[in-house]
């Protein structure tokens, strides 16, 4: 039985970055020689065990035969005569086919070390093109590694997936997870233009139309840290409410996700606008963005349009709203509506006092 370490371990060690998981393949074994040897079985539609100690994910080496459209249409084989090199020639990218040997010898039988080198994303085998699933994972990477660039053939081979409907048998929680992991990376335009390039992007995001600007500000709010609802709603910022309802169905996007997507795109013109607006305009926006109950949510609402301005110092509308916003949740709803005879207008009551409230505030900003 020998081990190997196998895909992004190898490649960040070769890359000088940080190792964050560890994924090996065993050769020469069977289910029930990692059984005695303590492993926990975990895999489902081929074997994968944990480490006793470190819970690490060791699979035996494996071939796959494809079988149905999608990513889910394979039929895998693994037995202990299947070897390294077998394993490795249905990986997807080149830099993801290296093994390491426990004592530290490279397998490298798709010249995956070169390609790092030259900063080549580049299919193993026309295997690549039986699994849709490896459109979005090199777009994602596109993100990561953003000097990288597509090898002509492989990028060839994407659109031709992308004719043939590859893309079209995707699930839809796939590929949002796929978006999301890219939107999180330090460049995101770059996952946005390698899946328009191929065709992609209009097969499973056809609703937002790429433009420098719109590259820019996705690029704008990675590079400040924010969170995935932000990101995601700075680039749907001038997309209809109607469109990001019908994408997030189909993507199957988280609420919060998709709730605030709508609210930045619906409010967009009035918070850039918010150094012209009096009080009453404040509470009312405050009041229908649910900042109030929700006062997190709002300043991602804020955060998410100074991306759609670049920018990076002040967003004196952001100080205004925001702190309209605190203005209005000082004051105490509780003890106006116990103090109201008439409880029919409670709302008012308390509604007219927030006004007073972020009237007061505004006169001293």
């Amino acid at each position: 039985m020998k081990i190997y370490t196998v895909g992004g371990a190898v490649r960040d060690q070769l890359l000088g970055l940080p190792v964050k998981d560890h994924d090996h393949v065993v050769v020469g074994a069977t289910p029930e020689d990692m059984l005695r040897q303590g492993f926990r079985p975990v895999g489902k539609d081929f074997p994968v065990f944990l480490h006793p100690k470190t819970q690490e994910e060791y699979a035996l080496a494996r071939t796959e035969r494809k079988t149905a459209p999608g990513y889910r249409g394979f039929v895998f084989h693994a037995a202990p005569d299947v070897t390294v090199e077998d394993d490795l020639v249905r990986r997807d990218l080149t830099i993801n086919a290296i093994a390491q040997a426990e004592d530290g010898t490279l397998t490298d039988p798709f010249g995956g070390i070169q390609d790092i080198q030259n900063q080549v994303f580049r299919h193993v085998s026309d295997a690549f093109g039986e699994d849709p699933v490896r459109i979005l994972r090199l777009a994602r990477f596109a993100a990561r590694f953003h000097t990288f660039t597509v090898a002509p053939a492989t990028l060839a081979l994407m659109r031709q997936m992308v004719l043939d409907g590859e893309v079209d048998a995707l699930v839809a929680e796939r590929v949002w997870q796929e978006v999301a992991k890219g939107l999180m990376e330090a460049r995101p335009s770059r996952m946005l233009t390698v899946l328009q390039e191929c065709g992609a992007l209009a097969r499973i995001m056809g609703e937002i139309q790429l433009s420098e600007r719109l590259l820019q500000v996705i690029d704008h709010a990675a590079a400040q840290g924010l969170d995935l609802p932000v990101r995601f709603a700075a680039l749907m910022l001038h997309v209809s409410k109607d469109a990001i309802e019908q994408l997030s169905e189909r993507l199957r996007v988280p609420n919060e996700c998709r709730e605030l997507a709508v609210m930045a795109a619906r409010e967009l013109e009035q918070i850039n606008g918010a150094l012209d607006l009096h009080a009453e305009a404040v509470v009312s926006l405050c009041e229908r963005c649910d900042g109030l109950r929700k006062p997190q949510r709002f300043a991602q609402l804020l955060q998410a349009v100074a991306c759609d301005g670049l920018v990076t110092g002040d967003f004196p509308q952001a100080a205004r709203l925001q702190g309209g916003l605190d203005a209005a949740r000082a004051v105490n709803a509780g003890a106006l509506a116990q103090g109201c005879t008439e409880p029919k207008r409670i709302p008012e009551v308390i509604h007219a006092a927030r006004v007073a409230a972020v009237q007061a505030f505004l006169a001293q900003a």
